[in-house]
């Protein structure tokens, strides 16, 4: 099978590479950079690279949240990005192609429909997100992760899949380790507020937690230059119980510091949600406030009320509240638990199995 995979949402795109790679032909639609105007290069590009997957650059327009000084010369970029589809699409010749939302889908997911190339889509999301509701009404299939997505999507279309865990994840034991190690990650671009965040009170942290810090590279920020500066002026004690790292590319380093850590502090995003489901790990969330449709406060709340976190709306997340929620998590662990009967209906374990049967069967009709 020849696959166009388009990966809005890397974490479940992986999950389905894993599951492909070697019986068929894969060609990876991605974005090169992580931010607009940004050198630093994305976790998609250096991913698809080491598992030597074809990637794509596709330049193309997207309409922004806010207004920006990129907003204008992005929409400049929507016609180009058009006919950057169809090459793509002719010179691959696909059997069928899988998206996973983003803005980056539509022009492929459009220029599909004149080429007769069936598409399947994938919603991590407890809603839907917009790319993924326009590419809706020419996808064949739309593989949705939670049952309250069903009702933004046709309902003869709609089939529930799961969201998809990386094979690492669903392959290692859990391990229980009573070390007060805490996980802040702000996803794999990382997140300057939480970097600012945490530089406001590392000191006080160190003494309570060994912490590993996931950072990012965004050079608009130099978050990671900066906290590392920190980091040389702090107490040799307190440099040994923190540990700050750009990416965790690395599979195995990635499970280990899962399994570790006591509690993981993070955005909000759904597949950073789905995999602390999975995990069974307690959190405190910090949702993007401006997010689409508020989408990562409802994420984190999904989160809360199956009893495995805490959130902490950035308005009032100051080093003295991250301090006093930590605490109260750490002594209160115990009850950080989610119930067996929740844990079997939310969890779908083989889903980037059934995504890719939906891909076999819609192929099949083709």
């Amino acid at each position: 099978m020849r696959i166009i995979i388009i990966g809005g949402h890397l974490s479940p795109a992986l999950s389905v590479v894993e599951e492909l790679k070697g019986k068929n032909e894969i060609l990876f639609i991605g974005r090169k950079k992580t931010f607009e105007a940004d050198p630093a290069e994305s976790l998609e590009y250096k991913m698809m690279k080491e598992l030597n997957i074809p990637f794509a650059l596709l330049s193309t327009g997207r309409f922004q949240r806010k207004f920006t000084k990129h907003t204008i010369p992005s929409l400049f970029k929507l016609v180009p990005g058009f006919i950057s589809a169809f090459m793509v699409l002719h010179k691959f010749k696909p059997d069928i192609i899988l998206g996973f939302g983003g803005y980056l889908q539509i022009p492929i997911v459009f220029a599909s429909s004149f080429l007769n190339i069936p598409v399947v889509i994938h919603e991590q999301t407890l809603e839907a997100g917009l790319a993924n509701k326009i590419c809706s009404f020419i996808a064949k299939k739309i593989c949705i992760s939670w049952e309250a997505s069903r009702k933004f999507f046709p309902k003869e279309k709609t089939i529930l899949t799961g969201n998809p865990v990386r094979k690492i994840f669903s392959n290692s034991p859990l391990v229980k380790n009573e070390l007060p190690l805490v996980y802040i990650t702000g996803g794999s671009s990382g997140s300057h507020f939480i970097n600012t965040l945490i530089e406001d009170c590392i000191s006080m942290l160190l003494k309570n937690f060994r912490i590993i810090h996931q950072a990012g590279d965004a050079k608009e920020f130099n978050d990671f230059e900066r906290l590392s500066a920190l980091k040389e002026k702090l107490d040799k004690n307190l440099q040994m119980n923190y540990e700050i790292k750009k990416f965790i590319a690395d599979d195995h380093e990635l499970i280990k510091i899962y399994q570790e850590a006591q509690i993981i502090v993070s955005r909000a995003g759904i597949n950073t949600v789905t995999e602390l489901i999975y995990l069974k790990k307690p959190a405190i969330l910090i949702p993007i406030p401006f997010s689409q449709k508020d989408e990562q406060n409802k994420n984190a709340l999904f989160l809360k009320k199956l009893g495995l976190g805490e959130v902490l709306n950035q308005e009032e997340a100051s080093p003295r509240r991250l301090l006093h929620v930590l605490g109260e998590i750490k002594e209160n662990i115990n009850n950080y638990k989610i119930k067996d009967s929740e844990y079997k209906k939310v969890v779908k374990k083989n889903a980037a199995s059934e995504i890719i049967k939906v891909l076999r069967d819609e192929k099949k009709k083709k």
